[in-house]
């Protein structure tokens, strides 16, 4: 096989840890970038201040993939949602996965077979209450996929997962007492919560040959909560 080097914003976070150790052990190469300054397990790792245009750390080599992990989870009534909250939802999930996809576009072109994935929400599809900014922001992403994988094709294949609730740092007050968790459980077709693993599995899936016929798609993985209602 074949080593690969890919580069991930939003290094920090559990899934993009767990997505990393996956590459890794495989034998591919995964460079972090993380507005954290932490001490990880990537094979190179850059601190910026924000995901924004223009401060992505240079790297002149070819780049197999992207993959872009920043999130929120803002959830409130509409009514209490200020205008700050709607541009810190969109700056964070949208305009942040921009800016990182244009900074290392020169270098996913050099790449035989690349891939790009990016993250929305199952509240897109599904509509939940309190919801609304995550939710316009993901909307947003989904939308820059699509686009993306339009524009960019035949070279460059461009996905998205969806997930639902899932079990990491972000998520931990929805889930931090046994009956959260009980009832999130519940509510689920196959009556689980998500583990960082399952979206690291789906996202080392759509960044591999093995999915190299699939571009422009959203992908979700969600225990079923998108289709189905038991």
């Amino acid at each position: 096989m074949t080593s690969k080097t890919y580069v991930f914003a939003g290094a920090s976070s559990k899934t993009a840890i767990e997505t990393a150790k996956l590459l890794q052990e495989s034998g591919h190469r995964v460079i972090g970038i993380s507005t954290k300054n932490e001490s990880l397990n990537y094979d190179s790792f850059y601190t910026v201040e924000r995901y924004t245009f223009s401060v992505f750390p240079e790297i002149t080599e070819p780049v197999d993939g992207l993959v872009y992990f920043p999130g929120t989870i803002n959830l409130k009534p509409f009514n209490r949602l200020s205008e700050s909250d709607f541009v810190n939802d969109y700056q964070v999930n949208c305009l942040g996965a921009a800016a990182f996809i244009q900074a290392y576009l020169p270098n996913i072109k050099k790449a035989p077979d690349p891939s790009i994935v990016l993250i929305s929400t199952v509240a897109v599809a599904v509509g939940m209450p309190f919801h609304s900014s995550i939710a316009m922001a993901k909307a947003a992403v989904e939308g820059l996929t699509r686009s993306l994988a339009a524009e960019l094709a035949p070279a460059i294949r461009v996905n998205c997962i969806a997930p639902s609730l899932t079990a990491t740092p972000i998520s931990e007050k929805f889930l931090n007492t046994p009956e959260k968790l009980e009832a999130a459980e519940k509510r689920n077709p196959l009556r689980k919560v998500g583990q960082a693993a399952d979206l690291a599995n789906a996202i080392s899936f759509l960044l591999s040959d093995q999915s190299g016929w699939i571009t422009g798609q959203v992908l979700a993985v969600d225990g079923g909560m998108n289709t189905l209602k038991i």
